[in-house]
């Protein structure tokens, strides 16, 4: 039976440049004794959600952490207790990890597991971490189909949206065939933003949503990612109550086809997150790659590029 109570619990993720980032086991005597989890703890009374991680992973690995940015807020329900999850990635840190409490630890690749079992917990959040720090947008309506084309050959953006509004059905199934020609096999994720009822048998990997569409669902439409575009925080929740894979939180600067939008700002954009972050969240609207820093500093998963990725 699971307590009512709701633990205050922090996690990170020791990420290295290649994006490979850590687990660690959880030592003999605690519950679920042997599996693996991202490493952290109880928040002590007193204390903020940082200070708790920075502590944590001194006791824990014996090292500094100097430079983390939070990520996501999860509750799980386990038999023995109720947490909320409040994960960090962790960027930078003085030392070597040390098993401190005689637990192992292990580097990891996103999808790429050598050790079993997981925590229940883990399964979305290890999703998350296939996720890329930038995400790009088609504009071909404005570059040309064939220009556009030529650069996704040459920029090898790991994850693609294409949002061409003004195709029909047929152009549209031509223009994704051919994008996920080069996008795919170099194992890029694709993206549709149109009716998930049109990509029946497309060569895609998932569809991303309108915030009219995204209001209009009951469920999750059954595909491997499916992601939202949001405006606020409202939707953000929503998007956590379907289960989604991302999200697009916009407009945070001025941007051409919206120039007259009312803007997020960074303070803006965070204050949307600050009631809990249930999907990764991108920043998008007037961005480029050298935004990535802020972004996540305010709580982002990391940058969408339209304009900005094609230039």
């Amino acid at each position: 039976m699971t307590s009512n109570k709701i633990i205050e619990v922090v996690a990170g993720a020791l990420m290295r440049p290649d994006g490979g980032f850590m687990l660690g086991s959880r030592p003999e005597g605690k519950p679920y004794a042997g599996y693996w989890e991202f490493p952290g703890g109880k928040v002590e009374p007193g204390e903020t959600p940082l200070e708790a991680l920075k502590r944590e992973f001194h006791e824990e690995m014996g090292i500094i952490v100097t430079a983390a940015t939070p990520w996501l807020t999860k509750i799980h329900h386990y038999e023995h207790a109720s947490v909320h999850l409040r994960f960090f990635r962790i960027w930078d840190w003085q030392g070597e990890p040390q098993p401190r409490e005689a637990q192992s630890f292990a580097w990891q690749r996103p999808g790429r597991y050598t050790v079993a079992p997981m925590l229940p917990a883990n399964g979305p959040i290890l999703k998350s971490l296939e996720l890329p720090a930038c995400y790009a947008i088609t504009c071909a309506a404005e570059i040309g189909v064939e220009a556009q084309l030529a650069r996704l050959v040459e920029r090898g953006w790991g994850m693609v949206q294409v949002r061409e509004h003004g195709m029909g059905h047929e152009e549209l199934a031509d223009f994704v065939a051919r994008a996920a020609a080069i996008v795919r096999p170099r194992g890029g994720k694709l993206v549709v933003n149109a009716d998930p009822a049109w990509l029946e048998g497309w060569p895609v990997d998932g569809v991303h949503l309108t915030g009219a569409r995204l209001a209009a669902l009951t469920a999750r439409p059954a595909f491997d990612w499916v992601g939202a575009s949001i405006h606020g925080a409202d939707e953000l929740a929503r998007a956590g109550e379907l289960r989604l894979d991302y999200a697009l939180l916009s407009p945070v600067a001025p941007t051409a086809s919206h120039p007259d939008a009312a803007l997020l700002g960074w303070d803006g954009f965070a204050a949307c997150l600050a009631g809990g972050v249930p999907v990764p969240v991108y920043a998008l609207g007037g961005l480029t790659a050298e935004d990535l820093p802020p972004a996540r500093e305010h709580g982002a998963h990391g940058v969408a590029l339209m304009r900005g990725a094609w230039r």
